[in-house]
């Protein structure tokens, strides 16, 4: 079973990203620049990012 954990490897706050990314198994600049939309568009990106970096466990690796 697959598992959705921060990223250590593609990391440039929290790991966040490069994790949903690593899960997606997709290029983390995608996530990045959706990230980055919808913190722009909707204004609660900061607020889910804050909230994932703090519930998604550290990679185990």
């Amino acid at each position: 079973m697959k598992r959705l954990y921060k990223s250590q490897t593609n990391k440039m706050l929290c790991g966040v990203c490069g994790g949903v990314a690593e899960y997606l198994n997709i290029d983390p600049t995608i996530v990045r620049l959706i990230w980055a939309v919808l913190i722009l568009v909707v204004g609660t990106g900061v607020l889910a990012y804050i909230i994932a970096a703090i519930l998604m466990p550290e990679s185990p690796t």
